[in-house]
């Protein structure tokens, strides 16, 4: 990190994920090796070559799932869930229950010194929105009459549906609804979102322009549309060939050699952000310190992306940036994507840097969340961390001679005192943070 006196701690946790709503309920699944990737309840699959995600369904979009909250709170938040799509409801719910995780009240501190800053995929609307409106646009034949639009059709659409699916809407209802007056900010960058949130809500501390931060990531690959670019554009695993028996907890097998492809996932993560001296003098609860973090992205002149050259680069600049050697990091937290050509681009790029260090990745208990993957699984390692072992990587029973890292697989690795974790889209843009214990 940049040099200043400013040390920037974590004070807070919050999440929503298809294997718990809540830190303690995160590592009990990955403890007891708990899969949540199950067949999909929210979307027709038939011809989709999945059938399987991790969805967060103890997540209903109901006022309870926000956590505990003062009454008119409660009455805002609840009136504004019509305007938020599934992808903000989820980061919404995930900063309240940061905030409560750290003990921030309303009035508590200076709202002017706390500010918002959120990553997101890009949101994109549901068809449902329009349907009204299309139906007023057909003729006898069931045609579309494309000119018949504007008059009749556009009249049928919520005049404010476009706020429910604005990717700056996550920090701006959370700002709004807590009073939070100090800077705020929106990163659309996919997979690389939630560390690059952490990155710069910690520099944003540092050079003195706030003193918390309520910083996370939100996003949905479950959803009519989303699902279908997915498909289009990404390797899923396959339900045919994905797991053994059909099993869709066995489907997710990051760096395995029977890996098939990446698993759809939902979720959302917030991190409590504050500088030290405010956090001791408020007497928080310390969970960790960050201390680095790198940005990198790399793809060729027709846009393929080179995943080695990228990981290579976000972990020599964790380590640049924390004053860290390779040897001094407890842990990698991996992307894990569980496909076969990232996976293995990823495991040479840690092997070149990292050498031996521990590897593990979350992902194979919940798929890839979007941009929510990555807070969730800061959050993981800082239970791991703080419990001192780490979780192994589920499914992860062959490793591939492609994939040169120490992957985790038992219960008996200690996760150090130090953690790097790692995410990246598929056009290669990558980050990482480093995050490390207090004490």
């Amino acid at each position: 990190m940049a040099q200043t006196d400013r040390r920037v701690v974590i004070t807070g946790m919050g999440l929503i994920s298809p294997i718990g709503n809540s830190p303690d309920a995160l590592w009990d699944s990955l403890a007891q090796r708990r899969s949540g990737v199950k067949p999909l309840t929210n979307l027709p699959t038939d011809h989709f070559p999945s059938d399987f995600g991790g969805e967060c369904t103890d997540f209903t979009g109901t006022i309870e799932d926000f956590g505990p909250l003062e009454k008119n709170l409660q009455r805002s938040i609840k009136k504004g869930l019509r305007l938020m799509c599934r992808d903000i409801q989820l980061g919404v719910a995930a900063a309240q229950l940061a905030l409560a995780d750290a003990g921030l009240q309303p009035g508590s501190v200076d709202p002017n010194r706390i500010g918002t800053l959120f990553g997101s995929d890009y949101i994109i609307t549901s068809p449902v929105d329009f349907a009204a409106g299309i139906r007023n646009c057909l003729g006898e034949n069931g045609k579309f009459h494309f000119q018949q639009w504007g008059e009749y059709g556009l009249s049928q659409v919520e005049p404010l549906w476009l706020l429910k699916y604005l990717p700056n809407m996550p920090a701006s209802h959370v700002a709004i609804y807590n009073d939070l007056r100090g800077p705020s900010n929106s990163l659309t960058v996919r997979e690389a979102s939630a560390n690059l949130a952490i990155s710069e809500a910690a520099t944003i501390i540092q050079r003195g322009s706030a003193d918390i931060m309520v910083s996370g990531a939100t996003g949905t690959r479950i959803h009519p549309l989303r699902t279908v670019h997915i498909v289009l554009q990404e390797q899923l695993a396959d339900r045919h060939t994905a797991s053994a028996e059909g099993d869709p907890a066995r489907a997710c097998r990051p760096f395995d050699k029977h890996r098939t492809g990446m698993v759809l996932g939902e979720g959302a993560g917030v991190l409590i952000l504050e500088e030290l001296s405010v956090a001791e003098q408020r007497g928080a609860t310390i969970l960790g310190e960050v201390i680095g973090y790198g940005s990198s992205c790399v793809a060729n002149r027709k846009g393929v992306a080179d995943y080695r050259t990228a990981f290579t680069n976000v972990l020599s600049g964790a380590l640049e940036t924390s004053g860290l050697k390779p040897e001094q990091v407890g842990h990698i937290h991996a992307h894990g994507l569980s496909s076969p050509k990232c996976d293995s681009e990823e495991a040479f790029a840690i092997n070149e840097v990292m050498g031996n260090t521990p590897v593990t990745a979350a992902k194979s208990y919940m798929g890839n969340l979007g941009g929510g993957s990555g807070i969730v699984e800061i959050a993981a390692s800082v239970m791991a961390l703080n419990k001192g072992q780490l979780f192994p990587i589920l499914n992860c029973e062959s490793l591939d001679e492609q994939c040169p890292v120490s992957a985790v697989c038992g219960n008996d690795t200690p996760a150090g005192d130090s953690f790097i974790n790692m995410n990246i889209t598929p056009q290669g843009q990558a980050s990482s943070v480093l995050i490390r214990k207090m004490g």
